[in-house]
């Protein structure tokens, strides 16, 4: 989800709720401890310069657990970080305190923002040597493979 449909969910939702990949809610007492617009610029493995643009959300719990962050609230702290900092229409993810700092694309269901946990992965895989998976083949099934194919 990218920012701009991020505060466009927010003035729709009555109530601000993260759920994790397990389906259950993040700790409705949670603070956003940060807004940022993060830019990395990197060289993958097979030497290509590549740009990554988005939008963080910071997640940390305290121990007053009264707290409760209304979707309003949230727009008054996006449009004060705004007043200070540009937020382009990036996409927006999320990273929250587990075993380390996770960190989460987003997308919205009926019962709030659904955490999407992202992976590391080659992005050169053309280029650095890393075999393409064969395709599978069911026995008894027709299909395409034919000798020489790489699916057999």
């Amino acid at each position: 989800m990218n920012y701009f449909e991020f505060k466009e969910s927010l003035q729709r939702l009555e109530k601000l709720a993260f759920i994790m990949p397990n389906g259950i809610s993040f700790p409705s007492h949670f603070h956003i401890t940060e807004v940022g617009h993060t830019q990395k610029q990197f060289i993958d493995c097979g030497g290509v310069v590549r740009n990554l643009s988005e939008i963080s959300l910071q997640l940390w719990l305290a121990d007053d657990t009264k707290h409760r962050l209304t979707p309003q609230k949230l727009m008054r702290i996006l449009e004060e970080t705004e007043s200070k900092i540009i937020l382009p229409d990036e996409n927006v993810v999320v990273e929250l305190q587990g075993q380390t700092i996770e960190k989460y694309t987003i997308s919205l269901s009926d019962f709030g923002f659904l955490l999407h946990p992202t992976q590391t992965a080659c992005l050169a895989e053309d280029s650095c040597g890393i075999p393409l998976e064969k395709r599978r083949v069911v026995i008894g099934q027709k299909n395409d493979c034919k000798p020489g194919s790489g699916c057999c």
